[in-house]
């Protein structure tokens, strides 16, 4: 398909606007592949269940009835109901399939293949369909058939294990931060996917297996590493990195809390230049990383008392005037009023069906020849039911008032 191009070498439209995506998921990790691919223009046929629709819509906060969770999470997409526990559910989906480049779905392993909907059925209706199968623990292995949230990869992948204080318990973040991550890998995963089949390196489609707790785990590889080459366990140790010190945050005299990272020999060196102790570089306990990681808590001290002794305003002009990185630590209020966010661009008024404006998350990262865009904030139920059972699959207006009447769509 040939991409119109605008004067200033542009794309008009998402590089991936002649991609089709059908999102059978629900919850966040799987949802979050096909945000982002509509993030880039990839049509996104999402598929909920009648009447009750994906229970995101019940999440967090509420305004007038309408999750504004959802109103990120299905952004760009495009949202039908169809009952797929049906003959004529599952006859519509595999017609939907057939000209389709990704399938999405995290059911439990085998609820496909129940409804007769697994990759063998999928792949007859189309060989060319990458079929992403996000699960809590993966299609196979001892745990396969048990339920997962994020909130046990958190925890099984040794996230929360080494997060909190010494003396406190594990930790779990204030986010979907296992659903976030594996949404991340299964974007990327898909577009690796795609690669091979449009370059002819394989023939047809594939599946895709990903399990909930790998990507966040992944991430603690060096954990893994530590353990395995000098049988390190790693425990809770606060704001601190096994890897790099100093890195905490701070308290200002006018109770305004900071965060510094010295994760550089070059950013150690001006950190301790910043508060006056030069000395310290010539200290054998502070000379360098090593020497510092072993005397991370005294090195700290010198750092947090400083801090604690100035207000705020003097505290970021030192430090700024050394190159420190420093940065404040900001509520969702500074988020959002911050000057530098605002000038990026960083945050952006969405259309919305429902709540007529909201404030989202612009498209990550920025693209100079082909940027993505937030085409609309998350849809009402059955939105789009007309446009794909009717315009798509030329459905009769009278068959799809049928299938209305039967609870099918």
């Amino acid at each position: 398909m040939n991409k119109q191009i605008d004067n200033n070498d542009t794309l008009r439209e998402g590089a991936l606007s002649d991609i089709k995506v059908i999102d059978l998921s629900t919850a966040a990790a799987a949802p979050y592949i096909s945000t982002h691919l509509a993030d880039f223009g990839a049509e996104v046929i999402k598929v909920e269940k009648p009447i009750v629709g994906d229970p995101i819509r019940s999440w967090g906060e509420q305004r007038d009835g309408i999750s504004l969770y959802w109103q990120a999470l299905a952004r760009g997409k495009k949202c039908i109901t169809l009952d797929l526990r049906t003959t004529k559910g599952r006859e519509l989906l595999l017609k939907l399939c057939e000209s389709a480049d990704i399938i999405v779905e995290n059911f439990r392993p085998g609820t496909l293949e129940k409804w007769d909907l697994g990759p063998e059925v999928l792949h007859e209706a189309n060989s060319q369909l990458i079929i992403m199968r996000l699960t809590g623990f993966g299609q196979d292995g001892p745990y396969s058939k048990k339920p997962g949230f994020g909130t046990l990869a958190e925890a099984m992948s040794g996230f929360s294990y080494t997060t909190g204080l010494p003396d406190g318990p594990p930790t779990l973040p204030a986010l979907p931060l296992g659903d976030g991550i594996a949404g991340i890998f299964g974007a990327y995963a898909v577009m690796v996917a795609l690669h091979a089949r449009n370059t002819t390196k394989v023939s047809k489609g594939q599946v895709l297996d990903l399990a909930l707790y790998e990507p966040i785990l992944r991430l603690l590889e060096s954990n893994t590493l530590d353990y395995d080459q000098l049988g390190i366990i790693r425990e809770r140790n606060g704001n601190q990195l096994p890897q790099t010190t100093p890195r905490n945050t701070y308290k200002t005299l006018d109770d305004t809390w900071v965060v510094i990272s010295g994760s550089t020999p070059a950013t150690a060196e001006r950190i301790l230049k910043a508060i006056g102790r030069s000395d310290l570089l010539k200290d054998p306990k502070f000379s360098d990383n090593p020497s510092r990681r072993k005397n991370a808590k005294e090195l700290d001290s010198y750092i947090a008392e400083w801090i604690s002794q100035r207000y705020f305003s003097e505290v970021m002009d030192t430090m700024d005037s050394y190159e420190v990185a420093i940065a404040p630590v900001y509520s969702v209020k500074d988020v959002v009023e911050d000057p530098h966010f605002s000038a990026r661009e960083t945050i952006i008024k969405v259309h919305s069906d429902e709540l007529d404006e909201v404030a989202l998350h612009n498209v990550t990262p920025k693209m100079s020849l082909t940027p993505g865009e937030i085409r609309w904030a998350g849809p009402a139920l059955g939105k789009h039911n007309m446009e794909i059972y009717c315009e798509e699959l030329k459905i009769s207006y009278k068959e799809f008032l049928t299938l209305q009447e039967e609870g099918i769509i």
